[in-house]
C-alpha cells in the first residue's frame, strides 16, 4: 500500500521553459483543414449547380 503522502491528487508543477514551437505538423494540419473546406465549398457549388437543397 502506497503512503498518503503519495496522492494523485495532489497538482504537479509543470516544467518551466519556453512554449512549444509549431513545426511542420502542425503547418500540415492547417493545410488539411484548408482542403477540407475548399472541398466542401466546391461540393457546395456543384450541388447548387443541380438545385439540390437539404431536406
Amino acid at each position: 500500500m502506497s503512503p498518503r503522502s503519495s496522492s494523485s491528487r495532489r497538482t504537479k508543477k509543470k516544467p518551466q521553459g519556453p512554449p512549444p514551437e509549431a513545426d511542420i505538423y502542425v503547418a500540415l494540419l492547417f493545410v488539411s483543414v484548408a482542403a477540407l473546406m475548399t472541398g466542401i465549398g466546391f461540393l457546395w457549388v456543384e450541388l447548387d449547380a443541380y438545385g439540390f437543397t437539404s431536406p
